[in-house]
């Protein structure tokens, strides 16, 4: 990768949804931003969250992620706190305590180093790991990213927490620069392997992007359309940890 080539991928995956489409939205009939239900399945199961919830026990949600986990200026409009606010609707009775630890600029390799510690000053019931982008962005091999993540998640299984790994963000003006399939490959792998739910924030977002609910090739600055994204994530990902926790409608509100 030439000198600089890194500094204008940051720009264009991380600023890249604050920074589009909002003329368009403007104009737009509002979007569902809906999810084919086979992008919001799994066969992997979160026992501790399914056993905190039946217990009446709190909930305590960790998610380590990137600069892509945040809207600047805007914590509350990013998809952690949507994810928490939708999980407090359907869960009235459990408390739900979410924290966010971002490992800004870290390969996977590089954020497994904190894990462990972060797990146990947290204590959390589930870890939402997000991850994929900067080892792409940085070339990293294939092979030593899927044994980082792999690494990664056994070493929170083993502190006792449940684990959701959520993949990369879809953007069509950065497909020509990063090579996304090895890693989101190595990801599904690493997912199936350990057992534990892969929220596909890839497909999700392409297939929203495709459907036209929101134009992320659009390269208009602004931050309702990332508002608006992250919102959408928020309720999927929120939707995906309550199935895979197999949570019947009795135990939702």
């Amino acid at each position: 990768m030439r000198p600089g080539a890194g500094a204008v991928l940051v720009l264009t995956l991380f600023v890249g949804l604050a920074a589009a489409g909002f003329a368009r939205a403007q104009d737009a009939a509002p979007q569902t931003c809906e999810v084919p239900s086979h992008l919001l399945s799994t066969e992997s199961t979160l026992p501790k969250v399914a056993e905190a919830v039946k217990n009446a026990r709190p909930l305590t949600v960790l998610v380590v992620g990137s600069r892509s986990s945040t809207i600047l200026s805007s914590e509350n409009s990013a998809y952690p706190a949507k994810l928490q606010a939708a999980l407090k609707e359907k869960l009235p009775s459990t408390p739900i305590n979410l924290s966010i630890e971002l490992q800004t600029g870290k390969t996977a390799e590089e954020v497994d180093a904190n894990l462990v510690k972060l797990v146990e000053a947290k204590r959390p019931t589930l870890v939402i790991w997000q991850t994929g982008t900067v080892d792409a962005m940085r070339s990293v091999d294939p092979d030593d990213f899927r044994g980082a993540v792999e690494e990664g998640v056994a070493a929170l299984q083993n502190a006792g927490s449940d684990v959701v790994l959520v993949n990369l963000q879809y953007s069509p003006r950065t497909e020509t620069m990063i090579s996304a399939p090895p890693y989101l490959d190595n990801m599904r792998v690493v997912a199936q392997q350990h057992n534990v739910p892969l929220f596909d924030r890839f497909a999700i977002m392409r297939h929203w992007n495709d459907a036209g609910d929101f134009d992320l090739f659009s390269t208009f600055h602004g931050t309702d359309m990332a508002k608006r994204v992250h919102a959408c994530l928020g309720r999927a990902l929120s939707k995906f940890v309550l199935d895979a926790a197999r949570l019947d409608q009795a135990q939702q509100n």
